[in-house]
């Protein structure tokens, strides 16, 4: 399958990497200090949601600013060899120019600029959580990047394994490609869905990029 896109707009974690062993093990520790019930803390995603709408799910709004430098404390201290390229990725970055992609993620930007440096990934445009105001399923996250790209938002098209960053990518009015590397197929809504990157390809040609899915 083909789309014809201006810019390609990439989530982070779990699209072009992967740190869910480390996210899990360091929100699981917060957890335990903040002194939160296990099955509390068990209804609440993480994956793809920006930390303070996950603590303000848990815990009252007066702890929350401490909260928040505990966990990002956390997850600094454990990018080292917390992080790996998922399949596909390197050589997909590889054929971009850096004016036709950025990454879209919910971390913070030492955080995202850590975990990307960890397996060099070096994004001329990079949205966190600290530039915006309404995190992922918000679309404005998205926009943000095209903004900052010079590109018609229908001319975009995003890469996502969250539900909640599909659905940011289709109300800023974008294509969407899911990937299956943490989410079940049947719970993805996307225009196309692929296991990975690997089966993502990428060209630009007379100015258009042109991405070909093998689904």
């Amino acid at each position: 399958m083909k789309i014809s896109a201006d810019a390609l707009l990439f989530d982070n974690d779990g699209t072009l990497v992967s740190s869910l062993d480390s996210v899990h093990r360091c929100w699981t520790r917060w957890a335990e200090e903040q002194g939160i019930p296990a099955e509390d803390f068990a209804r609440v995603e993480l994956h793809g949601r920006p930390a303070d709408d996950i603590i303000a799910d848990l815990l009252p709004a007066d702890r929350a600013p401490r909260a928040r430098a505990r966990i990002d404390e956390l997850e600094l201290e454990d990018v080292s060899g917390g992080v790996k390229l998922l399949p596909g990725t390197a050589e997909l970055l590889a054929g971009l120019p850096a004016a036709r992609w950025a990454v879209v993620t919910s971390a913070n930007r030492p955080l995202a600029e850590a975990r990307l440096a960890e397996v060099a990934i070096r994004p001329g445009t990079l949205i966190t959580s600290d530039d915006i105001t309404h995190g992922k399923p918000d679309p404005e996250p998205f926009l943000l990047a095209a903004e900052r790209l010079g590109v018609d938002p229908a001319r975009c098209v995003v890469f996502e394994d969250a539900p909640a960053g599909l659905a940011a990518g289709r109300a800023a009015g974008m294509r969407t490609v899911a990937l299956t590397t943490t989410t079940a197929r049947e719970e993805l809504v996307a225009d196309i869905v692929v296991e990975d990157l690997s089966a993502v390809s990428a060209r630009l040609l007379d100015g258009v990029v042109e991405i070909t899915c093998r689904v």
